[in-house]
């Protein structure tokens, strides 16, 4: 049985190493697990990271963004037609809680236009799982980077952490306290992951 799980999470939250430790477990496993990041390393992915650290007007990054989530929609079809695990660090929430603080003022309700500008274009997650953890505290574990980016800051990363907190409800959402050892949240996430697919 294939599915789509997403992992999503401000910079600092620890996703990206979860993932890649829960796709290796489910490997060890001998479960089909197929693991992809957002932005792509497609051409407009690499568009995408160019409006990133340029800093380009928030609404050319959104487009750019959903632009190369509507393609990588087609390749992960393709993976859960072939009946693979396929998890995915970061996906549209990520878009909704960035690119929504980047446009907050500048619009009424910029996560709804995100939404309705994904709308029907895009798979739905069977389950995401959002890694929780205070902007100050996240912010901290990446001090060390070479350069920080325009999204790592903390006032932006605040109202970022707040507009995931308000979209991540629902059954499909996991919340995941980011401050516990990677070793709990890989086990967490491998023995939801698991289940759900053995339903």
């Amino acid at each position: 049985m294939s599915l789509f799980v997403t992992f999503e999470g401000i910079d600092g939250s620890g996703k990206s190493t979860v993932s890649r430790r829960v796709h290796q477990e489910l490997q060890h496993r001998g479960v089909k697990t197929i693991l992809t990041i957002e932005p792509t390393k497609t051409q407009i992915g690499e568009f995408v990271n160019t409006c990133i650290r340029t800093n380009a007007d928030p609404a050319l990054t959104a487009f750019a963004f959903i632009a190369d989530r509507i393609q990588h929609c087609a390749q992960i079809r393709e993976w859960l037609a072939d009946g693979a695990i396929v998890l995915c660090d970061r996906y549209a929430e990520s878009t909704y809680a960035y690119q929504g603080a980047q446009l907050q003022g500048t619009m009424r309700s910029p996560i709804r236009w995100l939404q309705d500008l994904s709308k029907d274009r895009i798979l739905i997650p069977e389950r995401t799982f959002l890694f929780v953890i205070p902007p100050a505290a996240a912010l901290a574990r990446i001090q060390q980077r070479p350069e920080l980016i325009p999204f790592e800051r903390q006032a932006f990363l605040e109202r970022v952490h707040r507009n995931y907190l308000r979209l991540c409800t629902g059954p499909r959402f996991t919340r995941l306290d980011a401050t516990q050892p990677v070793e709990t949240l890989v086990a967490t996430c491998v023995k939801a992951i698991l289940e759900e697919h053995e339903v």
